[in-house]
């Protein structure tokens, strides 16, 4: 499969059933993040979010794979992922069944809550940083310490 410049190339370059399956994954991530960004990133579909990745998908000659699986995904619907875990953070999906798309849009709803807490935490973190920044360094062992800071 020659390199695609974008998501539709890629997806108009795979094989029948493979590209049914991707269509629906990417109108179930769309679903549940709809000012979602698309590119090609490792040579496969990408979804981005806040300009970080949420979530690809690829296609292969029995099977479509979502990644990544992540830990509270696992937590959450382990279960129902269980048969379909691949690797240490890979969703596959066999072409002969259909997809269970629900829990993919549930899937892709739960990373876009990580992703919007992680930013979220992020900005804390720098507001905490920029706060305590302001403060006199103080050095942490006696040898760097002078008289006025013993």
């Amino acid at each position: 499969m020659a390199t695609a410049a974008t998501v539709s190339q890629y997806i108009a370059s795979v094989p029948p059933k493979a590209r049914k399956a991707l269509k629906q994954i990417r109108s179930a991530i769309k679903k549940a993040a709809p000012d979602i960004q698309e590119r090609i990133s490792y040579r496969i579909p990408t979804f981005d979010l806040d300009g970080k990745y949420l979530l690809y998908m690829a296609a292969f000659k029995d099977h479509v794979s979502i990644y990544p699986a992540t830990a509270s995904m696992m937590a959450k619907y382990g279960a129902q992922l269980k048969p379909h875990r691949s690797g240490a953070g890979t969703l596959r999906f066999g072409l002969q069944e259909p997809l269970p798309l629900g829990l993919i849009t549930k899937l892709a709803k739960l990373r876009v809550q990580e992703r919007r807490m992680a930013k979220s935490s992020q900005r804390s973190r720098a507001r905490e940083g920029r706060r305590t920044n302001n403060r006199p360094k103080v050095p942490h062992n006696k040898a760097q310490q002078t008289p006025q800071t013993r």
